[in-house]
């Protein structure tokens, strides 16, 4: 009887392949396995592997590590394909690493799981029929993008199901904590497997009706009356060793602009709050003392908002981060006024606590194109920092009460309607430490955050893709 799984594994030196495909041959549901002479990433590979695959399921492994599997763990994946009739299905794994397995779970994909980073693990099963279909439909040669381009292609006809129930073993190669992480899709060194990968979902968003032309609402600052142009806006929770920092940073700023600096403090127990009291001489500060309830970063950025001093512009600046001159506040204003837009994004520097500069330096965001870049905000898991506001549109939507993700809500909601300028010198310093509220999380803190933030893509892509049927 034919075995029902042809399975392709990249080739990396012949002590892996020779584990992983005897890992392999112990499956009973293994028939042919392919070995590859190159990472199964790109266009050719993924043409080589659809007409190389004869049988109902194919399997892919991405990783050059070795591979073990549960017992009957195969079997259990084409089970559960077979069952929901999904094209593709994932699972749960185990990390092994010098005898010891640690738990290592991936998320559900969702409708705006559109990351090109999206863990789906090392090992992937998928419905023969459904990769050649896709495959047949795949008109770009993508060096990098290739496999994201086969994932999107194949959602678009069919589910991607994660089985939540751990099935293999591998070997975890980065063993960097999360804060090390976070800005590696920024990273200019991997700009070219960044434009590969905003056109591959370009045409994912055209194809399901997400796409947004470049073409926005117009904005009216004087529509509303201000006593200030702008407020810096700092909420903090424990930050005794920073927000001194912080507040002088602001508080320094030269402007033609009436600004001031609003501080949320939400409940600080360890000093922070004498640190905040100590600057209430300058006349530019104002000082909120959250009360009890659940606030979160949200909630502090939206009593902010709404305070009757709130100015016509809010700035952001975190509690343990700098403006890097006198002139970040002049400078987010004049963009405002220049590039017509409801938001800006600004550009900043990476270091350590002592302001000594970080790999990989300055992050400028630079998919974020007038053009594109309110598409390929649906890919990233950021929209790059500082971030000011327009807050009369704010007032009308308001920060989701989350302590993640909630600028990176608001930010995908404004750019569905209107453009976000951009400021492309650094006018910020992003300090990396170890009081970091994301330095080093564990992997369920990891999955949530990440769940969470493709459900904020879900719902700004189920409105965008009613908005445009409406438009027709």
């Amino acid at each position: 009887m034919e075995k029902p799984v042809t399975c392709f594994v990249p080739y990396h030196d012949d002590a892996q392949a020779a584990d992983t495909v005897a890992a392999l041959r112990r499956q009973a549901p293994v028939g042919d396995i392919f070995l590859l002479d190159e990472p199964i990433r790109s266009t050719a590979a993924l043409r080589e592997i659809a007409a190389r695959a004869k049988t109902p399921y194919t399997l892919l492994f991405t990783k050059f590590t070795s591979l073990d599997f549960i017992l009957f763990s195969i079997e259990r994946m084409i089970e559960v394909q077979h069952s929901t009739g999904a094209a593709m299905v994932y699972a749960d794994r185990f990390f092994r690493r010098d005898g010891v397995d640690t738990p290592a779970p991936v998320i559900d994909c969702q409708l705006g799981s559109l990351r090109d980073d999206f863990d789906f693990g090392p090992v992937t099963l998928w419905r023969t029929d459904a990769l050649q279909e896709a495959v047949s439909r795949m008109t770009t040669d993508y060096q990098y993008a290739g496999l994201y381009d086969l994932r999107l292609k194949v959602s678009q006809k069919g589910s991607l199901e994660h089985i939540n129930e751990f099935l293999y073993y591998d070997v975890e190669t980065d063993t960097r904590k999360s804060g090390e992480k976070q800005f590696d899709y920024v990273d200019p060194k991997n700009r070219a497997v960044q434009i590969e990968m905003e056109a591959a979902v370009t045409d994912h968003l055209k194809a399901i009706g997400g796409y947004l032309a470049p073409v926005f609402k117009s904005v009216d600052f004087g529509h509303d009356d201000f006593a200030f142009d702008a407020s810096v806006v700092i909420p903090c929770r424990n930050r005794v060793r920073t927000i001194g920092d912080a507040i002088a940073s602001a508080l320094n700023q030269k402007t033609k602009y009436k600004y001031n600096v609003i501080v949320v403090d939400d409940n600080s127990t360890d000093g922070t709050v004498d640190v905040i009291k100590r600057f209430l001489t300058d006349n530019k500060l104002i000082y909120i003392a959250q009360d009890p309830s659940y606030h979160a970063i949200g909630g502090n950025w939206n009593v902010a908002l709404h305070h009757p001093s709130c100015g016509r512009f809010a700035l952001q600046l975190d509690s343990d981060d700098l403006y890097s001159g006198p002139d970040t506040v002049e400078k987010f204003v004049n963009a405002f006024y220049e590039q017509q837009c409801a938001m800006v994004i600004g550009t900043y520097q990476m270091t350590d606590f002592q302001m000594n500069p970080l790999p990989p330096g300055i992050i400028d965001h630079r998919e974020w194109t007038p053009e594109n870049g309110r598409n390929n905000a649906l890919r990233i898991n950021g929209l790059g920092a500082p971030r000011g506001f327009w807050t009369p549109l704010l007032r009308t939507f308001n920060f989701p009460t989350t302590k993640y993700g909630e600028d990176y809500a608001v930010g995908l909601r404004i750019c569905r309607e209107y453009q976000i300028g951009r400021i492309w010198e650094p006018i910020y310093n992003c300090r990396r430490w170890e009081g970091n509220s994301d330095a080093a999380l564990d992997i369920d803190r990891v999955n949530a955050n990440n769940f969470y933030k493709d459900r904020i893509r879900t719902w700004e892509l189920q409105a965008r893709i009613a908005m445009n049927a409406a438009a027709r």
